[in-house]
């Protein structure tokens, strides 16, 4: 059997997250100390569903931030954005867990990104876990793409086929890889992300905050209603192309707040995390939060959903799902 990437909402052993170190990213002790403050936040809601590893930068500390019983793991870190740097985990073919260390240059070798530490990081986790690491010649990061665990991924094609991630590969190229990693047969390609993803700390298209499966595979859409905003026929260009691919979609509403400072943002409900009985929400003190709470409710029945403030952790590139990462149950033999 090949190996295969379970979906978000299988049973998981434990999150991964990593600790945010001084960088380009963070770049004084007061944003620091925001970043810090809003990482904890996420990794404390986690906790109280399921273990949570945290990595922490040697020379780094977490002060009274995170709950005792998140364990730190002491490794060298570049940056704090753990499901595009670290391991994808697996189910291997002959019933193990292993994990797939895709290529990873810092989102497309943007100038201000540090990766050398972050690029053994897969490693280094899977190590740590116990598994092998296999590594792939695809550079991407574990934001770009995502499964439903029934053979279906989705991916964009700014991302794979970015000529400063992966020069000279094709579609047929990326698929074939991606496929024989994460055990999918079918690729569902969307053209591009939200709009202010290609700024400064964007990551010029990551799925996970446009589009993400939802159980049985049903798709979750960022649906922004605003004619007059770029993200409009962003919507309107992923919802076609998933329902002509036989999907069923749910809009889920963008923030109503569309700036800050006079600069656009890519504020998402879109980029949550799911996890052994929880589901945690990007919260924004907006007012379409309870609206997506509820929308979300209804996509994970028996789930609880935890809304935690994102607007720090946005404000820094990414959201809640892009400093978290999944490691699933072993296939065979293991207790959550």
């Amino acid at each position: 059997m090949p190996d295969r990437m379970p979906a978000e909402w299988e049973p998981h052993r434990r999150t991964w997250m990593s600790w945010p170190t001084r960088n380009a990213t963070f770049q004084d002790a007061a944003e620091l100390a925001a970043a810090r403050t809003a990482w904890a936040a996420v990794a404390n809601t986690i906790q109280r569903y399921e273990p949570v590893s945290m990595l922490v930068n040697l020379g780094d500390d977490t002060g009274d931030l995170l709950h005792p019983g998140i364990e730190p793991v002491w490794v060298p870190l570049d940056d704090a954005w753990l499901r595009d740097s670290g391991p994808t985990f697996v189910h291997t073919g002959d019933g193990e867990l292993g994990a797939v260390d895709w290529t990873f240059n810092g989102w497309g070798a943007q100038s201000w990104a540090k990766w050398d530490l972050d690029a053994e990081l897969a490693g280094a986790v899977a190590a740590t876990v116990g598994v092998r690491a296999e590594a792939s010649p695809l550079t991407q990061e574990g934001g770009g793409f995502h499964v439903d665990g029934k053979g279906t991924v989705l991916l964009t094609e700014t991302v794979q086929l970015d000529p400063y991630r992966n020069p000279g590969w094709n579609a047929e190229r990326v698929e074939s890889e991606i496929h024989a990693r994460l055990g999918t047969s079918r690729a569902i390609w969307l053209p591009r992300g939200l709009t202010a993803d290609y700024g400064e700390f964007g990551t010029r298209g990551h799925v996970d905050i446009v589009a993400a499966f939802t159980p049985p595979g049903r798709v979750l859409v960022h649906t922004q209603t605003d004619p007059g905003h770029p993200d409009h026929a962003v919507s309107q260009e992923v919802t076609a192309i998933l329902r002509d691919a036989g999907r069923e979609v749910t809009e889920l509403l963008a923030p109503a707040v569309t700036e800050v400072d006079g600069e656009l943002v890519d504020w998402s409900y879109v980029n949550h995390y799911v996890a052994n009985g929880v589901v945690v929400l990007c919260g924004f003190d907006d007012p379409r939060d309870d609206d997506a709470a509820r929308v979300l409710a209804g996509a994970y029945p028996g789930r609880h959903v935890v809304t935690v403030d994102a607007r720090d952790i946005f404000r820094f590139g990414g959201g809640i799902h892009c400093i978290t990462q999944q490691q699933p149950l072993a296939p065979t033999g293991e207790n959550p």
